[in-house]
């Protein structure tokens, strides 16, 4: 290709890209011939009435591809997100979504209708989702794994569902659920501040074995009640997962001593497989 054909491209790439800082404006823009689209209204007071209106417009960017939504620290309830849900299950042409409702007021109908609305965009295959510091609880994180194992051409998955009153029974579900996924390749994962405990991170760690495609994993469990039979079952699931190069993990602030740190160490180094690890118990 050369170079004044590129810069062609390149250039009718930046011209897809549309970018919005307030409601209004977007609201008032051409809605159909969204193509690429960042929206940013972080920290805006937006509550449930404002963002059934973004999702009324989101419903009619029926070419959108690529969306970015900042929409944190705001004031979305379950009854906004279930209007912005609605939008979003109407754009079935989304490949790359990043969505941050992180610090809001979502709970577990909220974060199961998010759930299923995604599991509509059938060709999904990049997404990034932020529910960290809401209130999704069990329910909604079993609610949300059951729908994202719909999402069968999710190759990159960043999720954080950190500070949720998550437990055992619903990491689980998470878990198992993700694991339909056949094609994930990339999960960063963050669960940290929940109350997984020993249960959950064992149960977890099953399910994560049997992610045949995954090749690289960032999993955040710090401070969830893990003792160090939890963490050694982790380890030693994660040390059989088929293709897992590169694995990050955090269990800071859980109940394992020096002693038992190196154990759990020891655990996922038993795989061959591994080109980069790194492990955090502070």
């Amino acid at each position: 290709m050369g170079c004044i054909q590129y810069q062609k491209i390149n250039k009718q790439m930046i011209q897809q890209i549309k970018y919005y800082k307030t409601l209004e404006e977007f609201l008032n823009s051409s809605l159909q011939s969204h193509q690429i689209l960042h929206i940013d209204l972080n920290g805006n007071q937006i509550g449930a009435i404002s963002v059934q209106s973004l999702g009324s417009a989101l419903a009619n960017c029926t070419n959108l591809s690529n969306l970015t939504l900042n929409l944190r620290w705001n004031q979305i309830n379950d009854q906004g997100t279930s209007g912005l849900s609605s939008g979003l299950e109407n754009c079935t042409n989304l490949s790359n979504l990043t969505l941050d409702l992180g610090y809001n007021q979502i709970g577990q109908e909220g974060a199961s209708g998010l759930g299923s609305a995604l599991s509509n965009c059938s060709i999904l295959s990049n997404l990034t989702l932020d529910l960290g510091s809401n209130q999704i609880g069990d329910q909604g994180a079993s609610g949300l794994g059951s729908a994202l194992a719909n999402c069968t051409n999710l190759s990159n998955l960043w999720l954080d569902l950190g500070g949720n009153q998550i437990g055992a029974i619903s990491a689980s579900g998470l878990g198992s659920g993700l694991a339909n996924c056949a094609s994930l390749s990339n999960l960063t994962l963050h669960l940290g501040y929940n109350k997984i405990g020993q249960e959950g991170a064992q149960s977890l760690g099953s399910s994560l074995a049997n992610y045949t495609n995954l090749s690289n994993l960032k999993l955040n469990l710090g401070y969830n009640i893990i003792d160090h039979q939890g963490a050694s079952s982790l380890g030693s699931a994660l040390a059989n997962c088929p293709k897992l190069s590169n694995l990050t993990l955090d269990l800071g602030g859980n109940q394992i001593n020096k002693q038992q740190q190196l154990k759990v160490k020891s655990k996922c180094l038993k795989s061959k497989r591994l080109v980069f690890f790194t492990i955090n118990f502070l």
